[in-house]
Parts: C-alpha cells; structure tokens; sequence
C-alpha cells in the first residue's frame, strides 16, 4: 500500500506558507501518476475569499496545469481533512483519491463528520486514506493555534 508521505511532506511545506503569512496552516497537492501539478495552502485572510482553502487552490492550479477541470486519475494530498465545499469539489472534480493527515471532528467530510466523498448518490465517489503523517499535521495546527491564543503571530 502506497504511503504518501513524499506528497504530505510537500503538503506540509505548503502549509508552512500559510503559517508563515498567519493563515490557518493547511497545505495541498494534487498529484498524477506520482507527479505534482496543483499545490495551494490556505488564503482565506490575505485573499479575503472564503473559498480559498488549500484544496481549492491545489484543484485549480492542477485543472489549469491539464487544461481540463475533470482530474480523473488524481490524488488530492491535503494536511487536514476536507471541509464540505472542497469535499464537494473533490466529487465534481472526479478526482479519484483523498488523503489527509489530521482528522477534523468539526468540519470533516472525508469520514471524520460527514463522507460526501463516497456519498452513493453522487456521480462520482473518492476513495479515502486518513491519518498521513497526522502528528506532523496536528503539531503545526496546534502550535499555530497556540501562538494565536497568545498573540505571538
């Protein structure tokens, strides 16, 4: 079984991006056939864009790189657990695996809170893979989330 760990540890150096610029630390890679095209970490603030979650950015990046927005044959790598939208973007993308490193009880759609991407219903479905390198992820949200208690970003 493929570990991912080459393609979260490129995830992770996308979210210290986020971290660096005081944005929630989530990075994203899209990858085909073992090779990166779509990298993205979050820019919610500095873009004021709701929408411009790591995921969001690694998938439009990826779809720009192929010319094409259906990413069939793609893996999403992301540091934590899709949220609905990007859930939802998974799905319309096509695209055919998720992994993720941290687990997200509060906004999970990968399994955690809700699975919208194995949603029978849906005209597409993604396979799953939880848990990547999560201590490595969960230690970067954590100490990001700790030096925002104490003001020291």
């Amino acid at each position: 079984m493929k570990t991912y760990y080459r393609e979260m540890t490129q995830a992770l150096l996308e979210a210290q991006k986020a971290f660096k610029n005081g944005e929630v630390p989530i990075g994203a890679v899209v990858t085909l056939r073992g090779q990166i095209i779509g990298r993205g970490y979050n820019q919610r603030e500095s873009l004021k864009d709701p929408t411009a979650h790591a995921e969001m950015i690694a998938i439009t990046a990826a779809a720009n790189y192929l010319g094409n927005w259906r990413l069939e044959g793609c893996e999403l790598i992301v540091t934590k657990e899709p949220c609905p939208m990007c859930a939802g973007a998974v799905v319309n993308a096509r695209i055919d695996m998720v992994g993720f490193g941290a687990y997200d009880d509060k906004a999970g759609c990968c399994g955690s809170l809700y699975q919208l991407v194995r949603e029978p219903g849906f005209n597409h479905q993604a396979t799953v893979r939880g848990g990547i390198l999560k201590q490595e992820c969960e230690q970067l949200l954590k100490e990001f989330f700790f030096l925002q208690r104490n003001k020291k970003l």
